[in-house]
Formats: C-alpha cells, sequence, structure tokens
C-alpha cells in the first residue's frame, strides 16, 4: 500500500515537473524582472541615509544597471546604522527577501482551491484516490523545482554583481539554519494559503478575504522593510505572527541579526507555525466536505 501511493505521488510530482518545464522557459527572463524593482529600494534607503546625514560621503565603484542594482559603496565607514542596519544591509536584505518571498509565495493557490469548490470541480478528488491537499502540494512543489533550475543563474548573477553590499558568507550553522528556515517558509506558506483557500467550503467568495491577508503579508512579512524598524510594541505583535517567517526571517538569519538562543526559538516558533497550518488544513478540509455537495456528472 504504501509503496503504491508513493508511486502515485511520483508520477504526479514527475508530471507536474515536465509541464512546468516545458511550458515556463520565461523563468530566467521573469526572475531578472523581479529584481527590478529593488533598484526604487536602493535609491530609497540611499536618500533616507544621506538625509539623516549618516553618511556624508557616498562614490560610485560599479554601474550594474543590467541587474537593477547600483553598488554604492559608503566612504565613512558601517559604523553608521539605522535600527542596526548599514545602508548596505538593507540592500541585502532586499535582495535576500526575493529568496525567502520565492519560497514562500503561493500564487493563485488560495483563489484557485475557492474556485475549485465553487465550481464543483472538487468533487472528482472524492471520487478518486488521489487527495487535494497531497495533489496540490505534489504540484507546487514542482513549480518550485523547475523555477529554482531555470532561475538559479539569474539569482547567482544579481548576487555575484551585488556581492559587495555582502559580508560574505555566514557560518556554516547559520547557513544551515537560513536553508531550514527557507524550506519551513515554503511548507508555512502553502498551508496557510491552503487554508484560506478551504474557507471557500464556507464562503461563496473569498477574495476579500485573500486581499486583506496579501495587504497584511506584504507589510507584516517584511518583505517591504526590516521588522526591526518597528517600534517595541509593534515588533511584539508582529513576532507573534507567522507572517514574519515568510521573508524577514530568513533575511536576518543569513544577515546575522538573529543568532544564538532567538534563533532557536525562531526556528521552533516557526516549526510550531507549520505543523499548526498543516493540522488546520487538514481539520478544514474534512470539516469542509462533511457539509459539500454537488450535483452533476
Amino acid at each position: 500500500m504504501m509503496m503504491a501511493r508513493l508511486a502515485c505521488w511520483w508520477t504526479i510530482f514527475r508530471i507536474g515537473l515536465e509541464e512546468r518545464l516545458v511550458y515556463r522557459g520565461d523563468f530566467a527572463l521573469g526572475t531578472l524582472m523581479r529584481f527590478l524593482p529593488i533598484v526604487t529600494q536602493v535609491f530609497l534607503w540611499w536618500a533616507i541615509f544621506q538625509a539623516r546625514g549618516l553618511n556624508a560621503n557616498w562614490f560610485l565603484v560599479g554601474e550594474v544597471a543590467t541587474a537593477g542594482c547600483y553598488n554604492i559603496v559608503n566612504s565613512v565607514g558601517s559604523n553608521n546604522t539605522l535600527a542596526g542596519y548599514t545602508y548596505e544591509d538593507f540592500v541585502a536584505y532586499y535582495l535576500l527577501t526575493m529568496v525567502s518571498r520565492a519560497f514562500s509565495s503561493m500564487p493563485g493557490l488560495a483563489s484557485g482551491i475557492a474556485k475549485q469548490i465553487r465550481s464543483g470541480e472538487v468533487k472528482k478528488f472524492l471520487v478518486q484516490p488521489i487527495d487535494l491537499l497531497g495533489f496540490l502540494f505534489l504540484n507546487r512543489l514542482a513549480h518550485k523545482v523547475a523555477y529554482y533550475a531555470v532561475a538559479v543563474l539569474p539569482f547567482a548573477f544579481v548576487f555575484y554583481l551585488c556581492r559587495s553590499y555582502f559580508n560574505g558568507w555566514p557560518d556554516s550553522i547559520t547557513l544551515a539554519a537560513c536553508v531550514a528556515s527557507l524550506l519551513m517558509s515554503f511548507l508555512l506558506g502553502f498551508y496557510m494559503e491552503a487554508c484560506l483557500g478551504l474557507v471557500g467550503f464556507w464562503f461563496l467568495e473569498v477574495s476579500s478575504l485573500l486581499f486583506v491577508y496579501m495587504l497584511f503579508s506584504f507589510f507584516m512579512s517584511g518583505h517591504m522593510f526590516p521588522l526591526d524598524m518597528l517600534p517595541p510594541f509593534w515588533q511584539q505583535i508582529v513576532n507573534f505572527l507567522p507572517l514574519r517567517y515568510l521573508a524577514y526571517f530568513p533575511a536576518a538569519v543569513f544577515l546575522e541579526k538573529i543568532t544564538g538562543w532567538e534563533l532557536l526559538l525562531g526556528l521552533a516558533s516557526q516549526a510550531g507555525w507549520t505543523g499548526f497550518f498543516v493540522v488546520l488544513s487538514r481539520f478544514l478540509y474534512a470539516a469542509g466536505l462533511r457539509r459539500y455537495s454537488a450535483f452533476g456528472g
């Protein structure tokens, strides 16, 4: 029984991977285009540091407009910081959040689940020996594998051009913690959005709920700015929520802004939130099926 199930899962994953490698040849170009908005962030924080008088002298040492990134180096030193971040740290942080979001973002997942419920398409999973969540998970996993198989070169190209913003590689323990956080961010992102989509068993339309979620996620995941910049009261609230693990936490771990016991506690909390949403998604799916009804062939 277990071997047959594994063979079924492998077949679903393999077909999903083959489909995406065939029709998603735009991954490489699309990845480069995704880095272009960082240009505005680079110059925004450059202007902020200049306006604060923290960095008096800047000079341009290299232009890498192809990657959408300018290597502007502070000639004063790295002691000038804002919320513990130097100008170089800010640029590195935004580059790293692009990696984090590439793992945790699940475009179209929640709305797709809600649409399947609303249209009655979900009933095919009730008459076939395939689990809805398992099927969607394997397809999303295939999507991520296909994406990174093609996009790894553009990512490497951009990070190479912007390498002066980083202080080298972190130690092996920090790097392992960052990888573990990225993998959990994928699981957390998938099951959080799956839970939102499964609400469709109770509500005919979930687009408004998804809009509110995306709005809060954009700010509270750290995608817009490092969460360290928030006032202490709001930091406590955000630190209690799972959204910080979608973008901020992996990036902060790589930059060694989170270390020691704080790092262990953060990884444990991320694992706890991931397990919570795995269980919640299963509960919502089972409860939804008990009240679901569909008609037609």
